[in-house]
C-alpha cells in the first residue's frame, strides 16, 4: 500500500503527497527576494500552486526568520473600518506569534487595543516596536490578497507598508524584511480587479515591489521527477520520460493539470477493467486522463468560463485564434490581452500571444462549439447517426469525411467564400463534435493554426487520426500541404492522413479521392 497519492485541492504535504521538487525554486527566492530585503507579488492563475509555495517557503524561512502567515480568504469582516482592519490584523498577526514562542511580554505589548482614533498610526508604530524587538527578522506573507484588493482599507494598509520600508531603505524606520502578496491580479495594476465596465478609481501604492520572475510552472523534467518517485513505489514499467513529455504535451507545465492527469490514471484509469497499471502509464492511459479531465466539472474550468462571460471581448480573441487563425502581437499594454495572461489563459509565444495549453484549447473548443450550436442557424450533423462511424469500437475517419462533404455541400454549396473562410472549420467541428463526443477528444497542432490552414489530431480510443483543413489556394499550395501532413504523419507515426479542403473555385470537383505520398495513404476531400 503506497503511502502518497497525488494532490489537486489544496496544499501539497511532503510525505503526503508526490510533488515536483520546489528546492531550486526556494533557493532562487530566498537568495534573491527575501535576504535582499524585497517586496514582491506572486500574481499567477488559480490553481498555479501558490499556497503550496508559500506553505513551502514559509517552512524553509522559519529556520532563520519569523514568519507572519495570513490569508484574506473569508476576510471581509476585516474591512468594515480601519479601525476593525488593525485590530483584526493585530489579532491574527498574534496568532503566528505565539505559534513561533515570541516572548510573552513582546506578545502581550502587540496585542494591545489599538487607537480608536488613529488605527493606522498605531499599527505602523507597533510593527516597528515589533521588528525592533525581536531578535530575527520578519517576513510578512498575504495569500489571495487580491479578494479585497479594490477596496479602500486594504490599499491604506498597502500604503502603510509602503510607507515604512521607503522610510527603512533612509534608515527612518524598522519593519519587515520582507512582504510576499500572492493573488491571481496583479496588485500593481488594480485598475484589471475592478468589474468591467466600471471607471478605474485607484492608483496602486504598490509600485515599490519588485518584478517576480521565478518559474513556478513545471518542466518535462519536473514532472519526471515526480512520477519517478511513484514509479519507485508502483512498479508500473512506465517509460517515465515518455510520460513526462506527454503530460508536458498537454499541460505546458500547469500544476493542477499536471497532478489532476497524474491523479486520474493513478486513482482511475488503473481501475478501469481494460487498462492493466502498465498500460495506463502510457499514452493511451495520458490520452484517458485528458478525456476524464475535460468531461468533469472543476473549479478551474468554472472559473475559465465566468471569466469569458464577464469579459467577452477575451472570448472573441480567443476564438478568433482558435476558429480564425487570427494572429495578435503580443503586448502588456493591451487590456484584454493582459487580463487574458493574469487568468492564465493565454501566454506569449514567439512574439504572437497564444492559448496556454492543449487542455484550454480542448476545453475552449468544447465550451464555444456548445455555445454555436445552441445559437446558429448552422446545422450539425445529426448525433443519433453518430454509431455508424464507429466500427470495431473505432473511428471510421474515411466515413466521417464522406459524410461531411455529401451532408455539407448539400446544405451548404450555395454560400459565398467569405462563409467558408469564416466558418468552414468550425463547421466540421461542429460535424465532428457529436460523433466523437464522450469518447475522444480533439486539439489543434498550434504551430499550424493560421488563416489558411489547421492541422487538427484526433484522440479516439487511444488512436490519432490527422486531418489537415485547408483553404484552397492552388496547386503548389496543396502540394506544400501534402509534405507538411506527411511530416506530421510521420511525427506521429501513422501511416494514414486525411485532408479537407475549403475551395473556392468553380470547377471543382466535390468529393473524396486517395492518394499514396511517401508510402503514406492520404484521403483528400473537397467541399
Amino acid at each position: 500500500m503506497k503511502a502518497k497519492r497525488f494532490q489537486t485541492t489544496g496544499t501539497c504535504i511532503p510525505g503526503e503527497h508526490y510533488m515536483v521538487p520546489m528546492k531550486n525554486r526556494l533557493d532562487d527566492i530566498i537568495t534573491n527576494y527575501i535576504k535582499e530585503g524585497k517586496y514582491f507579488t506572486i500574481n499567477r492563475a488559480r490553481q498555479y500552486g501558490k499556497t503550496t509555495l508559500l506553505y513551502l517557503l514559509e517552512k524553509r524561512l522559519k529556520k532563520e526568520y519569523i514568519v507572519i502567515s495570513l490569508s484574506f480568504e473569508a476576510a471581509d469582516e476585516l474591512f468594515y473600518s480601519l479601525h476593525t482592519f488593525a485590530n483584526g490584523i493585530i489579532r491574527n498577526i498574534g496568532r503566528d506569534l505565539r505559534m513561533q514562542n515570541l516572548r510573552e511580554d513582546l506578545l502581550q505589548k502587540w496585542l494591545k487595543p489599538v487607537s480608536a482614533e488613529f488605527p493606522f498610526h498605531d499599527l505602523g508604530e507597533r510593527i516597528t516596536e515589533l521588528c525592533m524587538a525581536c531578535n530575527r527578522k520578519i517576513v510578512l506573507m498575504v495569500d489571495e490578497v487580491d479578494k479585497s484588493s479594490d477596496n479602500q482599507i486594504f490599499l491604506s494598509f498597502l500604503g502603510l507598508l509602503r510607507e515604512k520600508f521607503l522610510r527603512q531603505q533612509q534608515s527612518k524606520d524598522v519593519t519587515f524584511q520582507s512582504v510576499i502578496l500572492a493573488g491571481v491580479y496583479d496588485i500593481k495594476n488594480l485598475k484589471l480587479r475592478l468589474h468591467p465596465g466600471e471607471e478605474s478609481k485607484y492608483n496602486s501604492p504598490w509600485n515599490i515591489a519588485a518584478d517576480f520572475t521565478v518559474d513556478i510552472s513545471f518542466s518535462a523534467s519536473d514532472i519526471a521527477e515526480m512520477i519517478s518517485e511513484y514509479e519507485s513505489d508502483m512498479h508500473t514499467g512506465m517509460d517515465i520520460e515518455l510520460i513526462a513529455s506527454c503530460i508536458y504535451d498537454y499541460t505546458v507545465g500547469y500544476p493542477y493539470l499536471v497532478s489532476c492527469i497524474c491523479k486520474l490514471i493513478d486513482e482511475t484509469a488503473a481501475r478501469d477493467r481494460e487498462h492493466s497499471e502498465g498500460r495506463a502509464w502510457a499514452r493511451e492511459g495520458v490520452a484517458e486522463a485528458v478525456r476524464l479531465l475535460l468531461r468533469q466539472p472543476n473549479t478551474l474550468f468554472d472559473d475559465m468560463i465566468k471569466h469569458l462571460t464577464e469579459y467577452p471581448d477575451l472570448g472573441n480573441v480567443i476564438q478568433n485564434i482558435l476558429f480564425h487563425g487570427m494572429e495578435y502581437p503580443f503586448n502588456l499594454y493591451s487590456t484584454v490581452l493582459n487580463i487574458g495572461l493574469m487568468f492564465g489563459f493565454l501566454k506569449e509565444s514567439d512574439g504572437t500571444t497564444v492559448v496556454a495549453n492543449r487542455i484550454f484549447e480542448m476545453h475552449l473548443y468544447q465550451y464555444f462549439l456548445s455555445e454555436e450550436a445552441v445559437k446558429s442557424d448552422i446545422n450539425p450533423f445529426p448525433g443519433t447517426h453518430k454509431r455508424q462511424f464507429i466500427q470495431n469500437g473505432y473511428l471510421n475517419m474515411d466515413l466521417v469525411l464522406e459524410r461531411f462533404v455529401q451532408y455539407y455541400a448539400d446544405l451548404y454549396q450555395d454560400k459565398d467564400e467569405r462563409f467558408w473562410e469564416k466558418q468552414g472549420r468550425k463547421l466540421f467541428l461542429l460535424y465532428l463534435r457529436p460523433i466523437i463526443n464522450g469518447t475522444g477528444n480533439f486539439y489543434v497542432e498550434a504551430q499550424t493554426r493560421d488563416e489558411t490552414r489547421t492541422d487538427l489530431v484526433i484522440d479516439y480510443r487511444g488512436r490519432q487520426y490527422v486531418v489537415e483543413l485547408k483553404v484552397w489556394r492552388g496547386k503548389k499550395y496543396n502540394e506544400a500541404g501534402e509534405s507538411q501532413l506527411i511530416d506530421y504523419l510521420n511525427l506521429y507515426h501513422l501511416d494514414e492522413g486525411y485532408m479537407l479542403t475549403f475551395s473556392f473555385n468553380k470547377n471543382k470537383h466535390v468529393g473524396t479521392k486517395e492518394v499514396v505520398i511517401q508510402g503514406k495513404r492520404i484521403l483528400e476531400a473537397i467541399v
